[in-house]
């Protein structure tokens, strides 16, 4: 059809131009990408203003030129400007048909300049354009452009998704974490929180990004486990000429200038924790309680960058590449007001909190890659990612603190706790891809591996508890506060252990039985397993009437190895355990255990899919299924277990996926999508592990029934159905309108409420047999004043959402062979939780050149409700 195309163009210049001018025309490939048409592509006479773009199908004609020896340039975002000489000659048309790349091509007078396509907001907009299902990308371009420094913050710039400043979670229409997918050159990305299915998108910078983009729309070839999206990071690679960079900065958060910043006792200002090789029992006795001040003079926050590459060309077709960056930041925040326990009444409320954080996260990534020839390309990618939180809270400071079990003031306020905590997780991520295809582009392989390897650590977390806080303040020392036991770990050293190990994989092949038909086949899989443990030391205070605390900055005199009570009865304190170490017979005092909680969780998914690509004139159908086997088990050994708990889950389901996407192109600006797909969605480790982690004013907790109950019977899974109708039009290349609607339906949801036990614990549960999410979308990209070059000088974007959510609900009781239950009372309905029901983003950008120096200007305006 394309060659038709050309032929007719030829023959039509020549019967319209015939004797005073000649005439140009070709067509520009892509070689970097499977030399696909390269469409908006600059084409120009040098010296002249004479000039025009390849259109959708890489074509170009420059008509009435005049006989005579002229220079070509081809130019295109990314990749490296073509100078070719041509020579007119009146009545006949020349042909130059240009393979364009990021590398020096094997033409005459090749001129080499800048960086990589896949950053430019034109070509993802093509991109987007041509796909065969709802998807929407944020290059490096457009990053750098708005200002943006991570992938969150990127994710966040795309219509229907929210993000909260200072919170992690992001929201894609209305939908929260469980419902989401990460992944990293479509390969999976492993969670750096236990308390998370996604990795935390603000770990990203956008020194390593390419482009970031979400699939709203399910296919078949992303896992089943889908619903809200899948966010895919393409990571940045280098083709061209050899570069070294360098960037510092600095900066003051407002609220932490002016003061006195103190950290965990243990940390390095690096956010790396050293002494995990030395058994908490030992750090226990050895370091005390007590946060230590800062060692910086002032609270400033640091970052730090360095990035590299080179290409080796070996030919016009053989590449070597790499690309290597590093960075580091660090940041102060001081946080004030309230903090409340809401359970089924209030137990706990800190009216005044006062919490000092330190945050660090250092990244480094390299990768190699190794384009063969135009037919076969490799590429090794390795990630690295530490990221630390350092926090020392003070909940109370005013003596107004309320626990309802306080008994020494009867309850009536005075209730205080101190909090020191570090968390340090550690991400190897380790990628091989590779892209095949025959010579007569009739067959197409993609291939990746990849293992995944996280460390989340909270090492010596320290919590000490008083009562009568307020006679602290008085400065009268004959009253003082008093600790408070209500029970052993009311003052306590925590440790907690996470290791994941994952192992992912997917191939796809693809085969062009001609222009208007295509199949996919394809496999992805992964294999994952984490093994959690956590050790709890309290303090059983001897006689705490006798013993006030003197010195609230002081603990540590109190809590001195030396006042341990051994002999028995010689002391201020005994440590107390939840478990009796194995093989030792002793008490459970002043002794080291083995661990007091731990689980064993492993994960299996392997599937098969499907999907052709029918291209009927302007309608395209890709109908699609996917054979998804999934097997999950959890082995746990926790403290004070259900008598009726066996103490592991297991379940095995083969699931089968339809999906079809449409696509009508009204025409070559404007597209009409519609998508419909049966997805699931599987429970995290964290949901169905039956471990409750105690935060300062939450207790958290997971829930095996989740993967059914203990006798066999009950929901492993929530089945989901998803549609999706959208219009969308590109006035120009760099420009977008676009609406949007949606609609999912979730069989047996799963939230985190309060479970009906006298602890208050929170946890997941199948809280209805259904639930139903609908809404709109509508984004906007236009650009204001261009340039000489025709790039946007001054643009505007904005998009808006609203999303409707509502599910059912129903109560679970354990006379129903539950482990646990929880009950909603009269009410029968309710949103879904974490879920925003209107959502804008706007931003102008003012992006003036002078000389080689591009500074941007970025005003946004963010609404959440």
């Amino acid at each position: 059809m394309r060659t038709f195309i050309l032929s007719l163009l030829l023959l039509t210049t020549v019967l319209s131009y015939a004797q005073n001018t000649g005439t140009i025309v070709g067509k520009l490939t892509d070689k970097e990408y499977n030399n696909e048409p390269l469409a908006f592509a600059n084409v120009l006479i040098k010296g002249t203003t004479k000039g025009t773009t390849s259109d959708f199908d890489g074509l170009y004609e420059l008509a009435n030129v005049d006989p005579g020896n002229y220079t070509l340039v081809f130019s295109f975002v990314g990749y490296q400007t073509i100078e070719i000489p041509v020579t007119v000659v009146a009545g006949k048309v020349t042909e130059v048909n240009v393979p364009m790349s990021a590398s020096a091509a094997s033409l005459d007078e090749v001129v080499i300049t800048t960086t990589n396509k896949r950053e430019s907001v034109t070509a993802l907009l093509l991109e987007q354009k041509k796909a065969v299902s709802i998807k929407q990308s944020i290059g490096a371009e457009e990053l750098s452009a708005k200002g943006v420094g991570d992938a969150a913050a990127a994710v966040a710039q795309i219509s229907g998704i929210s993000k909260q400043q200072g919170d992690s979670n992001v929201y894609v229409r209305g939908l929260g974490d469980r419902y989401q997918n990460t992944t990293l050159n479509g390969l999976s990305l492993p969670s750096n929180d236990v308390n998370k299915k996604n990795i935390n998108l603000d770990l990203f910078s956008s020194d390593i990004i390419e482009n970031v983009s979400v699939s709203k729309a399910y296919t078949p070839s992303f896992y089943g486990d889908f619903s809200a999206g899948n966010v895919n990071i393409d990571s940045k690679e280098y083709t061209g000429n050899g570069y070294f960079a360098v960037n510092l900065g600095s900066g003051v958060n407002s609220n932490a200038a002016g003061q006195n910043f103190v950290r965990s006792e243990g940390p390095s200002i690096f956010g790396f924790y050293n002494r995990y090789d030395n058994n908490p029992f030992a750090v226990v006795l050895s370091h005390g309680v007590d946060p230590q001040e800062s060692e910086a003079t002032a609270p400033i926050n640091l970052n730090g960058s360095i990035e590299g590459g080179y290409s080796f060309s070996f030919d016009s077709d053989t590449r070597l590449s790499f690309f290597a960056t590093a960075s580091f930041t660090s940041g102060y925040e001081f946080l004030e007001g309230p903090a409340i326990d809401f359970t089924n009444d209030v137990k706990v409320r800190f009216n005044n909190v006062e919490e000092y954080s330190y945050s660090t996260n250092t990244t480094a990534m390299g990768n190699i890659t190794f384009k063969l020839d135009n037919n076969n390309k490799f590429k090794f990618n390795s990630l690295f990612i530490n990221s630390g939180r350092d926090a020392v809270g003070y909940y109370g400071t005013q003596g107004l603190g309320f626990n309802r079990d306080g008994f020494s003031n009867n309850g009536d306020g005075g209730y205080y706790q101190m909090n020191v905590q570090f968390n340090q997780d550690m991400i190897f991520v380790n990628q091989l891809t590779g892209s095949h295809k025959s010579n007569d582009e009739k067959l197409e392989i993609d291939w990746g591996f990849g293992f995944n390897k996280v460390f989340s650590d909270e090492p010596d977390r320290k919590r000490i508890s008083l009562e009568d806080y307020q006679f602290a303040l008085d400065n009268d020392p004959n009253t003082n506060p008093i600790f408070y036991d209500n029970i052993a770990f009311d003052n306590q050293r925590f440790f907690q252990s996470i290791e994941d190990d994952e192992i992912n994989s997917f191939l796809n092949l693809k085969y062009n039985l001609s222009d208007n038909i295509k199949f996919n086949f394809g496999y992805n899989g992964k294999t994952k397993e984490r093994r959690f443990n956590n050790w709890r030391y309290g303090y059983i205070i001897a006689d705490k009437l006798a013993n006030p605390v003197t010195d609230v900055n002081n603990l540590d005199d109190f809590f001195n190895v030396s006042n341990i009570n051994i002999p028995e009865g010689e002391g201020l304190w005994d440590l107390f355990i939840a478990r009796n170490p194995q093989e030792i017979n002793f008490g459970l005092l002043n002794r080291p255990q083995l661990y007091e909680n731990n689980y064993t969780g492993n994960l299996d998914i392997h599937a098969g899919f499907a999907t052709a690509e029918l291209n009927f004139g302007k309608w395209l159908f890709v109908p699609g299924i996917r054979l998804e086997s999934f097997s999950q088990s959890i082995i746990y050994d926790v403290i004070n277990p259900v008598p009726t708990d066996p103490g592991f889950r297991d379940a095995y389901e083969n699931i089968l996926l339809p999906s079809m996407n449409i696509k009508y192109a009204i025409n070559d600006d404007q597209n009409i999508r519609f998508s419909f797909s049966n997805t699931v969605s599987f429970p995290e480790f964290k949901e169905v592990a039956n471990f409750v982690y105690e935060g300062v004013t939450q207790r958290i907790g997971g829930n095996p029934d989740l993967l059914g109950k203990p006798d066999g019977t009950g929901v492993s899974f929530s089945d989901i159905y998803n549609y999706d109708l959208k219009y969308e039009w590109f006035p120009s290349p760099s420009e977008l309108i676009a609406v949007a609607a949606f609609a999912k339906v979730i069989n047996d949801p799963v939230n985190r409420v309060v479970a009906t036990d006298a602890t208050g614990n929170q946890r997941f549960f199948r809280t209805g047999e259904k639930a139903e999410v609908f809404g709109v979308e509508v984004e906007l990209r236009k650009n204001i004043l261009l340039n000489e070059d025709e790039e946007p000088l001054l643009s505007f974007g904005a998009n808006a959402a609203y999303t409707h959510t509502e599910q059912d609900l129903k109560s679970v009781s354990s006379t129903d062979g539950f482990t646990f239950g929880t009950s909603f009372g009269d009410k029968t309905t309710d949103e879904l939780q974490g879920a925003s029901p209107v959502i804008v983003n706007a931003d102008i950008n003012y992006s003036p050149k002078f000389g080689n120096y591009q500074p941007s200007h970025r005003y946004i305006l963010v609404f959440l409700r």
